[in-house]
């Protein structure tokens, strides 16, 4: 069975900093890549950050570029965003999504989110 965790959100004041974990269990980690995305009720799905299965490659969505760090440790199966100078904007409801394809066919795997806030 497979299950994905995130941790790691809450109540943090404009430039602070929070780091998210996820956690995965019952599948081969190391085989998958993985995304951080975020999105509130009725808003579209924004992509944070992704990274390759083994942590070679990193791309960053425009809006967090220069401020959060994705990272991974496939000896532990989690996966880590550390955003710095957040900013209001940065409130959302954040998801880490596995995905690995064989072709044809294609795993993926998502978590029930972890709300980050940030206000004065």
């Amino acid at each position: 069975q497979v299950q994905v965790v995130e941790s790691g959100g809450g109540l943090v004041q404009p430039g602070g900093s929070l780091r998210l974990s996820c956690a995965a269990s019952g599948l081969i980690f190391n085989v998958y890549a993985a995304t951080w995305f975020r999105q509130a009720p009725g808003k579209e799905r924004e992509v944070v950050a992704e990274i390759t299965s083994d942590g070679g490659w990193t791309n960053y969505g425009d809006s967090v570029k220069g401020r959060f760090t994705i990272s991974r440790d496939n000896d532990k199966n989690t996966m880590y965003l550390q955003m710095n100078s957040l900013q209001h904007e940065d409130t959302d409801v954040y998801y880490c999504d596995l995905r690995h394809s064989v072709l044809p066919n294609t795993y993926e795997y998502w978590g029930g989110g972890s709300p980050v806030t940030v206000a004065s």
